[in-house]
């Protein structure tokens, strides 16, 4: 099963895509770790990656689009993925559909978790990362056993430097108008866009997508 995790910063996606990958077998790719594994392993698109990571650019879309190809083909993939953070854009929605159909792949599900502005302040400003391992926890509703410490490796937790309202509010309003707006409109003309309430607790917001795959 080819799955896309959408929403907003702090929706929880990491959080459902840990449960997903489980459920079903298959890797969860986020951009993030793509780029780290092509860098790592010194792939030609790696390389060329880490030329503009290294200067504080961005990286353009092509490379990007050709880092989550390559990914895309490892042996892992076959069964299926979860892609998070991926597409990020409507060009990049447009060059993954064409990647995937040189694949004679295709996606099944585009999947939005949709959470209240309010909601996604609270939650993205209480967020603690864990240093070591990088698991993500939430003052409020999913904290620690230990105040500050990890429980899967008893790492130190921090708060992100741009968790803080100022800097959510502009992230948020970025996504709403290069991401949420045209993705969902696009996904919404193939009929693959499913949308979940992401203002449930975690476990209901499991069930639901769990329940959505399995229907």
């Amino acid at each position: 099963m080819n799955i896309i995790f959408m929403g907003p910063p702090g929706a929880g996606k990491g959080t459902q895509a840990a449960v997903i990958v489980k459920e079903l077998g298959i890797p969860h790719i986020s951009t993030g770790d793509a780029f780290r594994l092509a860098i790592k392993q010194e792939t030609p698109i790696g390389v060329k990656a880490k030329e503009f990571i290294d200067q504080g650019l961005l990286v353009p879309d092509d490379v990007t689009n050709g880092i989550v190809e390559e990914r895309l083909a490892q042996p892992d993939c076959k069964k299926g993925f979860l892609l998070d953070g991926f597409p990020r854009t409507l060009a990049q929605a447009e060059a993954l559909d064409k990647m995937l159909a040189a694949m004679e792949r295709k996606l099944d599900h585009v999947i939005n978790l949709k959470v209240d502005l309010n909601k996604l302040l609270v939650r993205i400003t209480g967020r603690r990362i864990c240093k070591t391992c990088g698991a993500t926890y939430h003052i409020e509703f999913n904290p620690p056993k230990q105040e500050g410490v990890c429980d899967i490796d008893s790492g130190e937790l921090y708060q992100r430097a741009d968790d803080n309202e100022e800097s959510v509010g502009t992230r948020l309003n970025e996504y709403h108008t290069k991401t949420e707006a045209p993705l969902i409109a696009y996904y919404g003309d193939q009929k693959l866009l499913r949308e979940i309430d992401g203002d449930q607790s975690i476990d209901a917001v499991s069930k639901d997508i769990v329940s959505l795959l399995r229907g």
